[in-house]
């Protein structure tokens, strides 16, 4: 991807080839399922998402989100639909940023896999440039990430059992299994180029486990382009998607994930929103975006180095999934083919916030 202004300039697109489904059986279940929808059926994908497949459907005016995972074998537990709407059918009453779900579909006949539709929500995202809307706006991208930091301690701050979801996860032990977890991910879909310092960082994590504080709703994968803002608003975020890794555990493992996509002194843009260059963007410093956090949420960040680590142990697991899954033919999306790039700097810059630097340099691994 050049320097330059990389086109992410429409949200939707007509559907790659090889990522259609049955569409006569998507509208026919939709119909029954939803009988107030009318009118004709239309679909465009949304193409700047990574893994699972994003369409926006209509019946007339009325348009829909339609979520399933993508074609292939999937990791044990990722692109849980079931989970996705779960969340997202009931958060909406307590975090308005969360775009409520209206169906859920476990029957493969339909769209080969389970699926699930929720709201559409129109807005702008921020990709790789300053959304031309905002771009008179004075500290647009200082703004826009202080948004981003005070959507997550919002979500931080809701009471799961006030709105039906005290039972999303298993908060006690959590660290240990999600490390485990990602570990085993990491051994799966491994190849024979796979970085071996990157097997390194999820040992040392495993090895120094901090103690959790008070269980909160995780978003799980929390970063800039999974949230939405109106289009001349950098201040506030409005709506935050891509939830199906959503569960309760230690709320500083979202913020830890945050961090891992954040521009970075040393790392520059290196990671897996590197191809973005979000440090264009006048972003907040890594600093800025711990102390708002704290204050705004209550939390204690006293450890907030080995959260980061494991943030940057999960996004590498999970390009290295992406990658796999591209070299076994299993997608047509060509960017699949250079999500490998970015796992060894951010290995390096997992393990430097473990203080374990590696020999290697990270600058020229960029």
């Amino acid at each position: 991807m050049s320097e330059e202004m990389t086109a992410y300039d429409s949200e939707t697109a007509p559907v790659r080839p090889g990522e259609d489904l049955d569409w006569p059986r998507v509208e026919a279940c939709l119909r029954a399922e939803l009988p107030e929808l009318t009118g004709e059926f239309s679909v465009m994908q949304f193409p700047h998402g990574s893994a699972n497949l994003t369409y926006r459907i209509r019946f007339g005016a009325t348009p829909l989100v339609l979520r399933r995972p993508p074609f292939g074998k999937l990791a044990p537990g990722a692109h849980d639909m079931r989970r996705e709407y779960k969340a997202l059918s009931r958060l909406w009453r307590a975090y308005p940023r969360a775009p409520r779900a209206l169906l859920f579909c476990d029957d493969h006949s339909v769209a080969g896999a389970d699926f699930l539709v929720m709201e559409y929500r129109p807005g702008v995202v921020v990709w790789d440039t300053m959304p031309e809307s905002m771009a008179a706006f004075p500290d647009a991208g200082h703004r826009i990430g202080l948004a981003v930091i005070d959507a997550l301690a919002d979500l931080h701050r809701v009471d799961p059992a006030a709105c039906g979801l005290d039972d999303l996860g298993r908060p006690d032990g959590f660290l240990a299994r999600q490390v485990t977890g990602w570990r085993k991910r990491w051994d799966l879909a491994a190849t024979e180029d796979g970085d071996p310092v990157a097997a390194e960082l999820g040992e040392r994590l495993a090895a120094s486990l901090p103690e959790s504080g008070p269980p909160a709703v995780l978003h799980n994968d929390f970063k800039i382009d999974n949230c939405q803002f109106a289009p001349d608003a950098p201040d506030t975020v409005t709506s935050v998607f891509d939830w199906d890794m959503a569960t309760l555990g230690d709320p500083l493992a979202d913020l830890g994930t945050l961090l891992n996509y954040w521009p970075d002194p040393e790392f520059g843009d290196a990671g897996a929103l590197a191809e973005l260059r979000l440090s264009r963007l006048g972003l907040p410093s890594r600093q800025e975006v711990v102390d708002r956090y704290a204050a705004r949420s209550g939390r204690s960040v006293r450890d907030i180095d080995w959260y980061e680590a494991y943030g940057c142990f999960k996004t590498l697991v999970i390009l290295q999934q992406l990658y796999a899954r591209h070299l076994r033919g299993e997608t047509t999306d060509e960017r699949m083919a250079r999500r490998g790039d970015h796992i060894s700097v951010l290995a390096e810059r997992g393990m430097s916030r473990l203080g374990q630097p590696t020999t290697r340099s990270a600058r020229g691994a960029q």
